[in-house]
């Protein structure tokens, strides 16, 4: 009998997780997923997510594919699952996708927030950054606007990767301010480990006087991640969206 592939959409709190990649010494939430899998299939599973968020990271939206060669009633396995399943962990729908699928090379496009707060919130403190003195943040717009005319980030991308392109296709690059909360969206075709919180990091030098906002064509061109700025905390980043073709989707 062939194998039918699945897709999970989940979310996920990563304060307490090594990432999502399964680690050998820490806990990833990969290993939750397929430790839960594996637990109410009966069967050992393997999941293999849309992309590799690193320690700290959140995900508002995230996929992972599994196959299966038995029928699943997808609606009992998700309430299954987020009752047994971490409680940082959040199943929201599994889906029949074509066998073809793949949940990092089938997306079209991802999108990343980076969350800061602009004054101390004890209910934000371990999921936001805390800037405790404000930006100017029209100059990091500015210098956001920059990434729009290029594609060859590799100053932005951490060393010693075993990545063959760097070329990433950004079409949104803007900041929205309300009140005490300061967030940075992001969406591109792909992106290079480490790349957006590289990014975070370069403009908070803007942000602070330390660069001009002129200076993020020479970084880029430099295609050295020195030239960068450092990157900004893990705990303010989150995954927010994943997009697919309509037609992997098997509609029942």
């Amino acid at each position: 009998m062939q194998k039918q592939r699945y897709f999970i959409e989940l979310a996920y709190d990563g304060t307490v997780y090594h990432g999502w990649q399964r680690q050998p010494q820490s806990i990833s939430v990969q290993e939750v997923l397929e430790d839960g899998l594996s637990k109410m299939l009966h069967t050992k599973m393997y999941v293999t997510g849309a992309g590799r968020t690193d320690a700290g990271v959140h995900a508002a939206q995230m996929f992972a594919h599994f196959d299966y060669e038995d029928e699943i009633d997808t609606i009992q396995l998700a309430y299954r699952l987020n009752r047994w399943i971490a409680k940082d962990i959040s199943i929201f729908e599994i889906k029949k996708v074509t066998d073809k699928a793949h949940a990092r090379f089938s997306a079209t496009h991802r999108s990343y927030e980076y969350r800061f707060n602009l004054r101390p919130d004890a209910f934000k403190n371990r999921s936001t950054y805390v800037l405790y003195r404000i930006p100017d943040i029209e100059h990091m717009q500015q210098a956001a606007d920059i990434l729009l005319e290029y594609t060859d980030f590799e100053c932005f991308s951490r060393t010693n990767t075993d990545v063959k392109t760097y070329l990433c296709d950004v079409s949104e690059a803007r900041f929205e301010h309300k009140d005490f909360e300061l967030i940075f969206h992001i969406t591109a075709n792909r992106f290079l480990r480490n790349m957006v919180r590289a990014v975070v990091g370069t403009l908070l030098q803007v942000g602070y006087g330390k660069l001009e906002v002129e200076d993020m064509h020479r970084i880029i061109a430099s295609k050295d991640r020195g030239e960068a700025g450092a990157s900004a905390p893990a705990q303010g980043l989150y995954l927010t969206r994943v997009r697919y073709p309509d037609e992997i989707w098997i509609n029942e």
